[in-house]
This record gives structure tokens, C-alpha cells and sequence, in this order.
């Protein structure tokens, strides 16, 4: 028993490697896997075979290895069959995508409303049914979603499916997991780290270096990537730049204390009462003075905010994200102003501000391209013939 159990961790790590080689480099042959994971040709021949039965990975053609090599057939990731479910839960909206497991994105949904006055299982019982919807139309695609990750506008804890305070929600200690009863795994994280991971993996984030994503909604977040990888801070609690005080003696905010950012440069500072933010940007357009007065406000308590990030992570870039994204043309330019007059003594370059290539759907993304992240890590689990194999 303990030699087949070797065996089946054995097995599982190899398929882990072979799929995560094709998810870097593929499309790649039989021949040029094995020279890239260093496994022998039959291991991989038999570990492909397996994967292409399980749907994760398909043939693409007949290619050469090298200059002189012998035509091999081509494997690829297969984006036919297993995708994975991304929900957000935000102030004003809620958002579900589907993406299948090339990262391209087969579904994708947003539903305007307002959640500040709803109670938690009203506002989780929108989700459900918008999930189920979604859900629904990935099926009549022919795929099969294995998890599904809940984005969320505050502090949560992914093991226990809780979101521990969410102020501008109004929500503390809010089982979200439990609640959402849908019919496959669920996993709870923050917005602003999945909007982080969904520019890295769905934006410009490659070609980023260490950034620096801010999402501007109602709150405002920051995600910090490094390497490559999210930095989620001791706790799991790191990125709440909306409650960065930029103003001590300012008015108070939700979160208890006074001056954060948020009171200055989230979407109710922006917004006049009743104004929506294409109204804003058609004002911003025109020429409005009082529209362009808030954004230069903003943009400058956002510099300020900033400064503090700089100093403390020095990101190679700043993305802006969420409202901050149509709203770049007049929000980058004072906070950028403000970055220089504060860092140019102490900085010799001052981190680039980018408009965001993944937009307002980067933490939607973020979270379906996590569930995809553990099916290429794992991809055992998810072979029909596990058992047999480990047997």
C-alpha cells in the first residue's frame, strides 16, 4: 500500500509538471517536454495520454523539434472542457465570469446594484442566482466547472469562507461560503488582491515588473505582485490603501478613524449625488470645471496615499484599476504630480502610473484565473481514473 501511494504522489507531481510546462511554454511535443522536465519519452507520452483524456490538455498539430528533428505532434492546453467560476460582490455591482483553462474568457456578467442597504443573505442570494445563471450557460458550452473563487470588498479569511468587515458593505463576520450554497467548492478572497492577480494573468502584468494595482470603486484596495507572486502580508490583511489617512483631521469614515483616502478619492467623493460615472465622464469631457476640480482632488489625495506605498514596497509601476481606469486621463496627472514633488529628493525614479489592461473585470478574473491556478497545480484530481491508477 505505502509503494502505491508513492507511486500515486509521484504520478500526481509529474502530471503538475508536464501540464504546468504546456501552460508556460506549449504548445510543445512528447520529445521537447521530456527534454524540458528531464522525464523519460514513455512517462511523458503516457502522462499526456492521460491529460487529453481528462480534458486539460489536446493535439494541435504535427510540428518539427528543432532545426533537424523529427515532425512530432503538438499538445496544448485544451480550453474544451474544464473552466472555473469567478464572483465579485461589490458595493454597486455584482460580477460572474467563466474561464475556461487557456484563460479565455467564455462567460462574463455584471449586474448593477446597490448592496449598502441589503441585508448579507439578500445580497449573497442575488450572487447565487446570478452564479447559477452563469453556471448554466457554461454547461451548453460543454464545460465543467470544478470551484469557484468569491471576490469581496474587505478583509476575509479563504479557510473558513468569512469575510470579517467589509464598511463600506456593512458587513462583519459574514459566512460567505456557507451561505452561497452552490453546488461546487467555493473559495472567499479579497478584491483587491484578485484584481492584482487578474491584471498579472488576464492585463499587462508580465511586462510590469513588480507592480502595484489599485482598484478605485467605492473603497479602494491595493495588490501588491512581486515576482510574479501576490504579497498577501502576515495575515492575509495587507492592500487597504483606502484607509490610508491622507487628511488626520478629515471627516470620519466608515473603518472608525477620519482623513482616509477613500472619503477623498472614492467613487462618492467623485460622483455628485445621483450622478453616474458616464454622466462624470461626460462632464469630464466638456470641460466641466466643477468635474475636473474632483478629479484633481482626488488624483492628489491618491498621490499622497501613494507616497506612503512607495516608500514602504518601491513598485517598479502603479496600475490604476476599476474607476480609476476611464477616469485615467485626469486622476494620473495630479497624482502623479503629487509622487514627484514628494519622492524625486529621496526616489531617483519615480514608479510609472499604467491604466489597467484587465479594467473593470480584473477581480472577476482574478478570481476564476485562481481556480484555474490549482487545477494546473493539481490536475490529478481531476483525471476519471485516479484510483485505478493509484491502485
Amino acid at each position: 500500500m505505502a509503494q502505491a501511494l508513492r507511486h500515486g504522489t509521484m504520478r500526481a507531481g509529474n502530471l503538475a509538471v508536464v501540464l504546468g510546462e504546456l501552460d508556460r511554454r506549449g504548445p510543445l511535443t512528447r520529445a521537447a517536454l521530456a527534454d524540458a522536465t528531464g522525464l523519460t519519452k514513455t512517462t511523458v507520452s503516457k502522462l499526456v495520454a492521460d491529460l487529453i483524456e481528462a480534458g486539460l490538455a489536446v493535439e494541435s498539430g504535427t510540428v518539427r523539434d528543432g532545426e533537424r528533428g523529427r515532425p512530432g505532434t503538438a499538445v496544448r492546453l485544451s480550453g474544451h472542457r474544464v473552466a472555473a467560476l469567478g464572483l465579485e460582490i461589490n458595493v454597486d455591482y455584482l460580477a460572474a465570469c467563466v474561464v475556461d483553462l487557456t484563460r479565455e474568457i467564455r462567460v462574463i456578467r455584471t449586474q448593477p446594484v446597490d448592496n449598502r442597504s441589503a441585508p448579507p443573505a439578500d445580497v449573497i442570494a442575488h450572487l447565487r442566482a446570478l452564479a447559477t445563471a452563469v453556471l448554466g450557460e457554461a454547461t451548453t458550452l460543454g464545460l465543467t466547472i470544478p470551484g469557484a473563487v468569491v471576490a469581496l470588498p474587505g478583509p476575509v479569511d479563504p479557510s473558513t469562507g468569512t469575510v470579517h468587515r467589509a464598511p463600506n458593505l456593512g458587513w462583519r463576520d459574514v459566512a460567505v461560503t456557507d451561505t452561497l450554497a452552490l453546488p461546487l467548492p467555493v473559495v472567499v478572497d479579497n478584491e483587491a488582491n484578485l484584481a492584482a492577480l487578474g491584471e498579472l494573468w488576464f492585463g499587462s502584468g508580465p511586462a510590469l515588473g513588480d507592480f502595484l494595482h489599485v482598484s478605485g470603486e467605492i473603497g479602494i484596495g491595493a495588490g501588491l505582485v512581486v515576482n510574479g507572486e501576490l504579497f498577501r502580508g502576515a495575515h492575509g490583511f495587507a492592500g487597504e490603501l483606502g484607509h490610508v489617512v491622507v487628511i488626520p483631521d478629515g471627516p470620519p469614515c466608515r473603518c472608525g478613524g477620519s482623513g482616509c483616502l477613500e472619503r477623498y478619492a472614492g467613487q462618492d467623493a467623485l460622483l455628485s449625488d445621483g450622478e453616474t460615472l458616464p454622466d462624470l465622464l461626460t462632464r469630464l469631457r466638456s470641460g466641466d470645471p466643477g468635474a475636473l476640480d474632483s478629479c484633481t482632488q482626488a488624483g492628489t489625495a491618491l498621490g499622497i496615499a501613494l507616497t506612503t506605498a512607495v516608500n514602504l514596497l518601491d513598485p517598479d509601476t502603479i496600475v490604476l484599476g476599476g474607476i480609476y481606469a476611464p477616469l485615467f486621463p485626469w486622476i494620473s496627472t495630479p497624482a502623479t504630480r503629487t509622487l514627484r514633488s514628494r519622492l524625486s529628493q529621496m526616489h531617483p525614479r519615480v514608479p510609472t502610473l499604467v491604466i489597467s489592461a484587465a479594467g473593470t473585470n480584473a477581480a472577476p478574473l482574478g478570481a476564476a484565473g485562481s481556480v484555474i491556478q490549482r487545477i494546473i497545480a493539481d490536475p490529478i484530481t481531476h483525471l476519471p481514473t485516479t484510483q485505478e491508477a493509484i491502485g
